[in-house]
C-alpha cells in the first residue's frame, strides 16, 4: 500500500501560443479544467497502476473540492481521510504553451489546512503502509511530521522536494529518496545544476553526504539516478508531447508503484519514465496518466 500526503488542487488550464507580455491582455486557444495537485497527481498514478493507494490531504467545502474527490475516486483512488475544509479548495492556473512548456501559478487554498492531527489521525495507515511520499505543496512540519512516523512503522520515504525550500533540509535528511527537477536540485545543493553530467556529479556527492537516493530529473533529457555510489543515466522516450503538465508527478507515481512490487531504484526509474512518456501525449494530468494495460500496450513488456 502506498501512502501518500500532499496536496490537491483545480486547475485551469489555458493553452497558448505564448506567454502575455506585461499589460498586456491576450486571448487564449482553449480553457479547461482538469484534477491536479502534486499529491493528489502522483496518487493517482500509482492508483491507476492498480496499487492501493491512500490520499492524506484536505480540499475546501466548495464545487471544486467536490470535483477532485469525484474525479479522484474515478481512478480507484481512496480519499476517505480527505477532509473538507472551510477554507477554499486549491487551486492552480496553467500556462500550456504549443511547444509543451508549461507555466503555473497556485493557490495553496485548503492544502495548508492540513495539520499534524490529520496524520495522527490515520496513524492506522502508516502501520500498513509500505511507501509514504511527500512533497513541498502542504504545511513543511506536516511532512516532518509524517516522515518520522514513516520512520517509527519502517516505511521507505519519497520526498518530491518541490517547490524548493532551500533553507528547510530537514524532509531530505528523513527521505529513502528525494526526487528534484534540476531546478530544485540547483537550489538545494548551491551548485548550478544545468546538464545530466552535473545531476550525475552533484547526486552522488549529496547521495554519499546524506545516505539517500537522489533522482534528478532533467525533463526531456531523461533523469539521473544516484544510489549507493552509483549512477545511472535514464534516457527518455520520444513521444509527440502534447503538454507536460503532470509528467514529473506521473514519474513519481510509477517509481513508487514499481518499487513496491519489488524493483530497484535503476529498474523503477525506467518504468517511471514509461509513464511520464504517456502523460505527456494528453492535454491535462490525472486524465492523461498510464494504466499499467496501458503501458503494456505502448511499450510491450
Amino acid at each position: 500500500m502506498i501512502l501518500i500526503v500532499g496536496s490537491m488542487n483545480y486547475d485551469v488550464i489555458l493553452k497558448v501560443k505564448r506567454m502575455p507580455h506585461e499589460g498586456e491582455t491576450m486571448t487564449c486557444e482553449s480553457a479547461s479544467s482538469a484534477a491536479g495537485g502534486k499529491g493528489a497527481n502522483q496518487a493517482v498514478q500509482a492508483a491507476k497502476l492498480g496499487v492501493k493507494t491512500y490520499m492524506i490531504g484536505a480540499v475546501g467545502n466548495d464545487n471544486m473540492g467536490s470535483f477532485l474527490l469525484d474525479e479522484a475516486v474515478k481512478y480507484g483512488l481512496d480519499v476517505s481521510r480527505v477532509k473538507r475544509s472551510a477554507i477554499s479548495t486549491g487551486m492552480g492556473c496553467i500556462h500550456a504553451l504549443e511547444d509543451g512548456r508549461v507555466f503555473a501559478t497556485i493557490n495553496r487554498g485548503a492544502n495548508y489546512d492540513i495539520t499534524i492531527q490529520d496524520i495522527d489521525a490515520s496513524e492506522d495507515l502508516f502501520s500498513q503502509a509500505k511507501i509514504l511520499v511527500l512533497q513541498n505543496e502542504i504545511p513543511y512540519e506536516v511532512n516532518i511530521y509524517a516522515a518520522d512516523m514513516a520512520v517509527k512503522y519502517g516505511l521507505k520515504v519519497l520526498y518530491n522536494a518541490a517547490p524548493a525550500f532551500p533553507e528547510k533540509k530537514d524532509v531530505l535528511a528523513k527521505a529513502d529518496i528525494v526526487i528534484v527537477n534540476e531546478g530544485e536540485a540547483s537550489d538545494y545543493l548551491g551548485v548550478k545544476v544545468s546538464s545530466l553530467e552535473d545531476a550525475e556529479r552533484e547526486g552522488l556527492k549529496v547521495s554519499a553526504d546524506m545516505r539517500n537516493t537522489w533522482v534528478v530529473t532533467m525533463g526531456s533529457h531523461g533523469s539521473v539516478i544516484c544510489s549507493e555510489g552509483r549512477s545511472e543515466i535514464v534516457r527518455p522516450y520520444k513521444v509527440d508531447a502534447v503538454e507536460t503538465t503532470g509528467a514529473g508527478d506521473s514519474y513519481i507515481g510509477g517509481l513508487g508503484y514499481a518499487l513496491i512490487n519489488g524493483m530497484d531504484i535503476f529498474s523503477a526509474a525506467k518504468f517511471a519514465t514509461k509513464c511520464s512518456a504517456v502523460t505527456v501525449c494528453g492535454i491535462g494530468a490525472q486524465n492523461s496518466m498510464p494504466t499499467l494495460a496501458q503501458i503494456h500496450e505502448r511499450f510491450g513488456d
